[in-house]
């Protein structure tokens, strides 16, 4: 049945807006065993959409339902996104299976599919996230080869410039962390998912004059307060 839906899945939480949107890679070795892992009732797991290399994506679960990708999770204060969250799953054997860079037809049809999942959703560009993001400890999906800026480009999400910091020490970075939406229980897991989003070319999970710089920026664009 290669259009089924997946049966993993559930009503929403009455009242809650969908407001999130994480990304991830299928982190298996090929596609239609990770396609059958999100339909497979055994596993409980899925997503709402699937785009494969060569840029098909494949509906598994409506929007209006919960689907099961986020696992434990945390965003900007609030646990549990699947409640309020689409997900997307990229095809890409990740970190454990070869990971590599992402085709180009694949980066377009997931920024086309965001773009159109934005028109329905209000989702604030800061609320685009990967799965790092929201679980750093346990996650490093998509990873540090995902274009996230060339998404940023197309209108999905924030892509930021440098602004001047006073201070870049780790006390300093992590309080800008959690105030943009990061867990930041465990420091160095926030600080890494944040470089892997958006410093790909060194992911240490270290404080330096780049990345807080890089943070500072970013809180500017989504219009936190850097007081």
């Amino acid at each position: 049945m290669p259009d089924a839906l997946s049966p993993n899945c559930e009503p929403r939480p009455e009242g809650g807006a969908v407001d999130v949107l994480v990304l991830h890679y299928t982190g298996m070795e090929t596609a239609e065993a990770a396609l059958a892992r999100l339909r497979d009732p055994e596993a409980k797991v899925s997503a709402h959409y699937f785009v494969d290399e060569d840029g098909k994506i494949t509906p598994l679960v409506p929007e209006n339902l919960r689907a099961w990708h986020a696992g434990v999770s945390f965003w900007r204060g609030e646990p549990n996104v699947n409640d309020r969250s689409i997900g997307i799953e990229i095809v890409n054997p990740g970190h454990d299976w070869g990971y590599r860079d992402f085709p180009l037809k694949q980066v377009d049809a997931v920024t086309d599919l965001c773009r159109d999942i934005l028109t329905r959703h209000p989702i604030p560009a800061r609320n685009v996230v990967g799965h790092s993001d929201i679980a750093p400890r346990r996650k490093q999906d998509p990873g540090e080869r995902f274009p996230w800026q060339r998404l940023a480009a197309g209108g999905v999400g924030l892509w930021p410039a440098p602004a001047p910091v006073p201070h870049w020490g780790m006390a300093a970075t992590i309080e800008a962390l959690g105030r943009f939406g990061y867990d930041v229980a465990d420091p160095h897991a926030a600080l890494a998912a944040f470089q892997r989003h958006f410093r790909p070319k060194r992911v240490d999970g270290l404080p330096d004059r780049e990345t807080a710089e890089l943070l500072a920026g970013l809180l500017k664009a989504a219009g936190v307060s850097t007081v």
